[in-house]
Formats: C-alpha cells, sequence, structure tokens
C-alpha cells in the first residue's frame, strides 16, 4: 500500500456531492457522451453476447414526464420498499428512518414515530457520512442500513420489525468497516434477486485511491460484496454465499467480495424484470460511469471495473499493465455534463409505457432527469429527458416502489415521484 495522503479540506460543495468528484462550469449544453461497447467476460473468461432486441421494442426516450414532489423529509439519501406494504421508507443522512403511507390524493405522508432513529449512533460531519443506506429483506421482516459511526467508520446493521418500527434492540451489527478518509463511503445495500444482500464501498476516500484499493480484492473497500445476514458462519453474523468467486479466499481475497474495481458505486440497482445489475461509479476529475452487468453473463460475479487503472473508458496514470478482463462501462459522460453521477433503475412500472426498459439515472450536480437504453451489450442512446412539473436539484437517490415506479430524491429534502405528463400513476392503496 501506498503511504496515505492528507486529505485536501478545501473541496467544493459539488465536489463533496456523496460522491466528491470534481467540478465544471461549462454549461451542461455543451457535454459530451460516448457510446461505448464494454466487454463482459464470465468467470472462464469467455466474451459472451447477449441476444439484441428488436428496435420496436426499445424505449422512447423522446418520453416526456413530469416530476411530482409527494413529500419532504430531512437531507433524504435512500429509499426502500418492503414486501407486502404499500408503505414506502426513506432514510435520512442524519440518522432517521421515516415511514411514508400513501393517502387518496396521491401524496405519501410521514407516520407520526420513525421506523428507527440512529441520530445518536449516526456521523454525519461530513457530506458524504451519515445513514447512507436501507433495505428490507425479501420477506419484509428485517430491515438492513449502512452508516457511519462517529469515528467516521462505515457500519452495516440489521433489525428485526414488528409492524412499521425497527425493534431497537434486535440490532446485530453485520460488519464493521474502517474509512481511511471521509468521502468515498459507498453506503448502498440491496437485496439481490437471489434473496443475498449486496453492499457496496467506495475506494476509501481522498483523491486518486491513494492507498492503491481499487485493485486489491483483499479488502472490502472498492468493491460491492455479497453475503447472506439470514444466517451465521462461523465467527461471522453472516455466511458467504459458496457460489461467491472469492468464497475459498483465492489469492488472499475476502471471500465476500462479488465485484471489485470501484471508485464510489452510488448506486446500483438490479433490473426487476432481468435481475441485470446496473452500477452507477462516481468518477474522479475527467469521467463518471454506468456499468451494466448482465444476470445471463454472470451478474458481475468476479468482475474488475478498473478504477484506479481507468477511469470510465480511459487508462488513469496509474503505472502498470491493464489486465484483459476489465469491464467497461456502457456509458459514461465527462465533466462538462456533470460532476457526480447518482444510479437509478430500470423502469419497470406501467405509468409512463414509453420509458419501460430504459435506465433512469441523474447527477448530484447537474441534476436534469436522464435515460439510457442498451441494445445487447452496445449503447442505443442516452439523453437529457423532457421533464416538466418541480424542478430537480442535488439529486441523492432513487427509488421504487412495490408497481415498479419511481421515485427521485434531493438531499434538499424534496422526494418527487416520476409521472407522464398528463399524470395518471395510479394512487398506492392507503388501505
Amino acid at each position: 500500500m501506498s503511504t496515505r495522503r492528507t486529505l485536501i479540506a478545501a473541496v467544493t460543495a459539488a465536489g463533496l456531492a456523496l460522491g466528491g468528484a470534481g467540478c465544471s462550469d461549462d454549461d451542461a449544453s455543451t457535454a459530451s457522451s460516448t457510446t461505448l461497447t464494454p466487454t463482459t467476460t464470465t468467470d472462464g473468461g469467455d466474451t459472451t453476447t447477449t441476444t439484441t432486441a428488436a428496435a420496436d421494442d426499445r424505449p422512447d426516450l423522446t418520453t416526456p414526464v413530469a416530476l411530482r414532489e409527494v413529500a419532504t423529509v430531512d437531507g433524504p439519501v435512500a429509499f426502500a420498499s418492503r414486501t407486502g406494504t404499500e408503505t414506502v421508507y426513506v432514510a435520512g443522512r442524519s440518522g432517521l428512518v421515516t415511514a411514508l403511507a400513501p393517502a387518496p390524493d396521491g401524496m405519501l405522508r410521514a407516520f407520526e414515530e420513525p421506523v428507527l432513529d440512529l441520530r445518536d449512533d449516526v456521523g454525519a460531519e461530513g457530506l458524504e457520512q451519515g445513514l447512507l443506506g436501507l433495505a428490507f429483506d425479501p420477506d419484509g421482516t428485517h430491515l438492513v442500513v449502512c452508516f457511519t459511526d462517529p469515528a467516521g467508520d462505515s457500519v452495516v446493521a440489521r433489525y428485526e420489525m414488528s409492524g412499521d418500527t425497527a425493534v431497537v434492540d434486535s440490532k446485530q451489527v453485520l460488519l464493521t468497516l474502517d474509512q481511511p478518509f471521509p468521502n468515498h463511503n459507498g453506503g448502498n445495500v440491496v437485496f439481490g434477486p437471489d434473496g443475498y444482500l449486496y453492499v457496496g464501498f467506495g475506494d476509501g476516500g481522498s483523491q486518486g485511491d491513494p492507498d492503491d484499493n481499487g485493485q486489491d480484492p483483499s479488502t472490502l473497500l472498492a468493491t460491492i460484496l455479497r453475503i447472506d445476514p439470514s444466517a451465521p458462519e462461523g465467527d461471522r453474523p453472516y455466511r458467504i454465499p459458496a457460489d461467491n468467486p472469492f468464497a475459498g479466499g483465492q489469492g488472499g481475497a475476502r471471500p465476500e467480495v462479488w465485484l471489485y474495481g470501484v471508485r464510489n458505486p452510488w448506486r446500483f440497482s438490479f433490473d426487476r424484470a432481468t435481475g441485470d445489475l446496473w452500477v452507477a461509479d462516481v468518477g474522479g476529475s475527467r469521467y463518471e460511469e454506468v456499468t451494466l452487468l448482465r444476470a445471463a453473463d454472470g451478474g458481475g460475479r468476479g468482475a474488475n471495473l478498473g478504477w484506479n487503472l481507468r477511469e470510465g473508458a480511459h487508462d488513469t496514470d496509474e503505472d502498470g499493465d491493464r489486465p484483459a478482463d476489465l469491464v467497461e462501462p456502457v456509458h459514461e459522460y465527462d465533466h462538462d455534463r456533470g460532476v457526480s453521477i447518482t444510479g437509478g433503475y430500470v423502469y419497470r412500472g406501467d405509468a409512463i409505457e414509453g420509458l419501460r426498459g430504459a435506465y433512469l439515472f441523474s447527477d448530484w450536480g447537474r441534476s436534469t432527469l436522464r435515460a439510457l437504453v442498451p441494445d445487447g451489450d452496445a449503447l442505443v442512446d442516452s439523453v437529457d429527458l423532457t421533464v416538466a412539473g418541480a424542478e430537480l436539484t442535488q439529486a441523492s437517490a432513487f427509488g421504487q416502489d412495490e408497481q415498479g415506479e419511481l421515485y427521485v430524491l434531493s438531499l434538499t429534502g424534496s422526494i418527487f415521484r416520476i409521472e407522464p405528463t398528463g399524470g395518471g400513476v395510479a394512487p398506492l392503496d392507503p388501505s
């Protein structure tokens, strides 16, 4: 490992945006984005090709949408739905988890009591610290959260649920991870279609990966890990799935690691229709990127996404050979168009038929609502959607409800539902 460098304190507010990227003052209309054809490999290293869809089946990225503010929560950074209820749940960066119930007018009404109050456990002095992720297990009986503690280290904890309240005394710390700097904490937690818990961590922070964590799967930094929190194993409070790529600790790699080579995966999600894994990774000084990992090709099992040797589809100034099996992004954009990507979801709802199958995302510093669509493993198109209604700023996260409708969160407090321009999203059942 290289010697730890001192984090430069003089960083702009945009640069600290939950992803810690650089910033440009150029107008977004001058943006450049790149059409890429990534290489995705199986565990054996053989390149695979995904069957392409007919052009008539592709989403129509000219479809206009509207943003409707449906609730406000202090500093929202994560959103989760839960099996068996139309209630949705939002994490505030300061440590509160709030339940929001559907109202007949289409709004979301907050419950009087929080689901979980972690304000005494959470350290949120830096803008990239705090309560950063939440998810419910597949049957909705347990809540998993990821937060930074007062020392700045990451904690993943699990709670039993009683109704719409987490049982505080049931807290089970699944893991803690030393964070050498206050940025690039990651913190996304997602249960995959396989029922396992996926957790994303950044490279440890500062700039340029000074500890060379990106290419080192012996650390949990710069990885997305995969564990089974429903059962302990040995001295761990979770089990390692037998098909994890490093389940046997090959080459000193941590058995929890599912994929590595990420800088700060803010956010990743699974396509509920296909199981494909989408990873939005915050760039350094030049490029933001989205990587598509097809379920049919292993869903990213053992994948190396390239950081710190690659930023987007470009070599960094790091010395050393570039492994032949690095997975290239399906999409990148430079810092004329944004400074800190905020990943979203593939839209699978019914309200906006034209966007069904498109991946929606945004950027913290340039918070336009964006969509892209691949054909096989090649990018077909990426656009800024035509958006009416409320104005989006400081996009911190996206959310997906049980019906597949999408929401986007602003760190300023607003929770917006993405709707067709003429309305028409069916109200959630308030019963």
